[in-house]
C-alpha cells in the first residue's frame, strides 16, 4: 500500500511540475483520448487515422497529399492508411481530373455507412469525456481550441528533429 501512496504522491508532482505548460497538458489530453477512441472505433473495424481521413474526404475531392497534410500523416502512413480503407471497401482513389499523377480520395457508400456509425462513437465519447466539465466549461474548452487552431496554430512550423506523429483516435 505504501507504494502505491507514493506512486500518487510522485504522479501528482509531476502535474504540478507540468502545470500551466500548455504543450504539456494538450499532449496528454489528445493520447488519453486518442486510446479511448481507437478503444471505441475497434468494433467498427476502423482505426482513428482511418476515421479522420474518411471524414475529411467526405468534405471534397481531396488528393491523398491532400488529405495527409489536413489529417497530420506522412506520405507513408497515409498510403497505408488508403490501402487499409479501400481493401474494406470504405475509399476508392480515383484519377484526379486536373493532375494526372495525383489520385482523388472518394468516400464509397460503404465508407459513408460507416462514418455515420463511426461519427456517432466519436460524439459519445466527446460527450463523455466533456461531461466531467461544467457546462459553461465545456463551450470554452471547445471554442478556445476551435480559435487557437483555425489562428494562431493553423499553420504548421517547420521544425528539424521534431517528429509529427499521426493522429490515433
Amino acid at each position: 500500500m505504501a507504494v502505491k501512496t507514493e506512486a500518487l504522491a510522485t504522479d501528482a508532482e509531476q502535474g504540478q511540475c507540468f502545470e500551466g505548460n500548455l504543450g504539456w497538458l494538450l499532449y496528454r489530453a489528445h493520447w488519453a483520448l486518442a486510446g479511448e477512441m481507437t478503444n471505441a472505433l475497434a468494433p467498427l473495424g476502423l482505426s482513428g487515422r482511418g476515421y479522420h481521413v474518411l471524414r475529411a474526404a467526405l468534405d471534397g475531392e481531396h488528393t491523398q497529399k491532400e488529405l495527409a497534410d489536413m489529417v497530420g500523416l506522412d506520405k507513408t502512413t497515409m498510403v497505408v492508411t488508403i490501402d487499409e480503407l479501400e481493401r474494406d471497401g470504405l475509399a476508392e482513389r480515383q484519377p484526379s481530373p486536373t493532375d494526372r499523377r495525383a489520385r482523388v480520395i472518394s468516400v464509397t457508400r460503404a465508407g459513408k455507412r460507416k462514418l455515420t456509425e463511426a461519427n456517432a462513437v466519436k460524439e459519445q465519447v466527446q460527450a463523455d469525456v466533456l461531461e466531467s466539465l461544467p457546462a459553461s466549461q465545456r463551450k470554452a474548452l471547445l471554442g478556445a481550441l476551435t480559435d487557437l487552431v483555425e489562428g494562431r496554430l493553423s499553420e504548421s512550423t517547420e521544425c528539424p528533429g521534431l517528429r509529427r506523429r499521426e493522429p490515433r483516435g
